[in-house]
């Protein structure tokens, strides 16, 4: 049984209850099509509860860039648009949740994105008696997406993100740490974000279906402001902690 929230009811940054004898888990999915801003928002919920953020989508650039046979055959994937086969992330997700530092919860972001997945996830959880405590969606339309994604260059070196219209970054083109070019990447320019959203629905959008079964989905706009959409979420995960 959960404890209590505390005044104002909202979750304590340590990601504990005040009063709690020990800390609540958080086994936290973010759902949402690409460029809905769950990059942004797993960074602030994974700081603001003390949880890893897991990042599919990271690990295979990682892969990639260490030359790894995983990460070859990944980008061969990524670079039309289409997604990972399950078995690739898989092997990667099972290595990474098992590190210790997932033991008091964790956050991934962006998966599962196929039934199939998220079937074989809650096997591993149930194979550790663990289970996910809430699966958030963030819901944008497609133009929008087109949009903010197409806009989106990234320092190669940091992998900072800007945009360039909505965070630019101080000196055009140029990264404002690394002072090295930014670049867009291949899979940010239109034609490829139409086929990965067209691939998103197909086999992604099942998904949410999938947990809202469940009763597990909390649906938030990601069409406000990220201040917004944190205390969103915020509220969602309180009103599912709750009910454990």
């Amino acid at each position: 049984m959960a404890a209590a929230a505390e005044p104002g009811g909202e979750i304590s940054t340590n990601g504990q209850y005040p009063g709690a004898a020990s800390a609540t888990l958080i086994r936290l999915v973010l759902l949402g099509p690409p460029g809905a801003g769950k990059g942004t928002q797993a960074e602030l919920l994974a700081e603001r509860f003390r949880i890893p953020r897991i990042s599919t989508g990271d690990m295979l650039r990682e892969a990639a860039r260490d030359g790894t046979e995983l990460g070859r055959k990944a980008k061969e994937y990524t670079d039309r648009g289409l997604l990972v086969p399950d078995e690739m992330i898989l092997t990667l997700v099972q290595g990474r949740l098992r590190q210790p530092d997932c033991q008091r919860g964790f956050l991934l972001d962006g998966f599962p994105r196929t039934v199939s997945q998220a079937d074989s996830l809650a096997e591993l959880l149930a194979g550790e008696g663990q289970w996910l405590d809430a699966v958030i969606d963030l819901e944008v339309d497609t133009e929008e997406l087109i949009r903010r994604l197409s806009g989106r260059r990234t320092c190669p070196v940091c992998e900072r993100s800007y945009h360039l219209v909505t965070r630019p970054p101080q000196v055009p083109g140029m990264c404002d740490y690394t002072h090295g070019e930014l670049i867009q990447r291949d899979d940010d320019r239109e034609e490829v974000i139409r086929a990965r959203l067209a691939e998103y629905h197909r086999r992604t959008a099942p998904v949410v279906d999938h947990y809202r079964h469940q009763g597990m989905l909390r649906a938030v706009s990601g069409q406000q402001t990220t201040e917004q959409v944190t205390t969103a979420i915020v509220k969602e995960m309180e009103r599912a902690l709750a009910r454990h």
